[in-house]
């Protein structure tokens, strides 16, 4: 998986900002105490373009954000190097709101609804990233499709920007996935739980996810990664299979850890690494980001003081 053209461009159709509660003994009902409060910018796509930002490449952002709350997205571009090509609709961008009981270890979610997107947004982005392709050779597709989008969006960015000769990631869930996963990505992150949806079977053992991660793999996508949470992840390419485990880390916030993996595993992809350096690199990444609050990357040290204590081992055939 080469890029010919060195820049990263990362598309978020539906950017968030994450507000975390943290509010021990959290409970429905009743009258709670909020003990600290934080809003960062967010979106899957918007957090793998901050993980990857300070690196080799130069990173863009693409997308849509909402103009009446985009104070934090163009901070952290300002702060972070990254160029900001997202496209402003009127509106605000949703806000993902945590609510985090550390007595418990209880997190609840409360997600509100994004922008909806007018049809001549859809024709401006598709306009912005064919630009893009002059001097980008590597897209990232993530997130949620926000109202007014078709579920078919990232199979016709795939076939788009592949067209035009750029390595194509996605990640996604549900039938964005089912649609993207036809237009064949050169690299996809599902999860378990969407890998299998997209493949109608519940995987219930890691031999289920292994069997299921190499059928989606000879269908015709080059690289396919599919994350399992503190169990680490599977990693499947024509290089062979591997299962990474993380070491224990200490744990502030999961939120964008599968972010960080997807941006780990292609810095090191597009840099040539084989297949076993790719997993050890994306899963200490992830694992290094879990300490942090944000699309915070770890420090260069972090990271290579965890990726020798990542464990390694080579799936089977069966």
């Amino acid at each position: 998986m080469r890029a010919t053209k060195p820049g990263v461009v990362t598309v978020t159709l539906n950017a968030a900002i994450d507000q975390t509660l943290e509010c021990p003994g959290f409970t429905a009902g009743a009258v709670n105490r909020v003990v600290a409060e934080t809003r960062t910018p967010g979106g899957k796509g918007i957090n793998v373009a901050a993980f990857l930002a300070g690196g080799s490449r130069p990173v863009t952002a693409a997308g849509f954000l909402g103009a009446d709350n985009v104070t934090l997205f163009e901070a952290l571009f300002h702060d972070r190097g990254i160029q900001d090509r997202c496209l402003r609709l009127l509106g605000s961008s949703r806000v993902n709101i945590k609510v985090v009981d550390r007595t418990s270890g209880a997190v609840t979610d409360l997600n509100l609804p994004g922008l909806r997107v007018p049809e001549e947004a859809l024709d401006a982005l598709g306009a912005t990233l064919d630009a893009l392709t002059e001097d980008h050779g590597c897209f990232v597709l993530s997130g949620s499709v926000p109202a007014g989008v078709p579920a078919t969006i990232y199979a016709t960015l795939t076939e788009r920007l592949r067209a035009r000769g750029a390595v194509v990631a996605v990640d996604t869930s549900g039938e964005p996935l089912r649609h993207a996963v036809a237009a064949r990505p050169d690299f996809v992150k599902p999860n378990v739980h969407e890998l299998g949806e997209l493949l109608g079977r519940p995987l219930k053992t890691p031999g289920d996810v292994g069997r299921a991660a190499r059928e989606l793999h000879a269908s015709g996508i080059g690289l396919v990664v599919v994350s399992l949470g503190a169990e680490g992840a599977l990693f499947v390419s024509h290089d062979g299979a591997w299962r990474a485990l993380p070491p224990p880390v200490e744990v502030a916030s999961t939120v964008g850890a599968g972010d960080a993996l997807v941006a780990g595993v292609l810095a090191a992809r597009l840099d040539g690494s084989d297949l076993e350096t790719c997993a050890r690199r994306g899963t200490a990444f992830a694992a290094g980001k879990l300490a942090r609050v944000g699309p915070v990357p770890p420090t260069p040290e972090r990271v290579a003081a965890l990726v020798g204590a990542v464990r390694m081992h080579p799936l089977g055939n069966a």
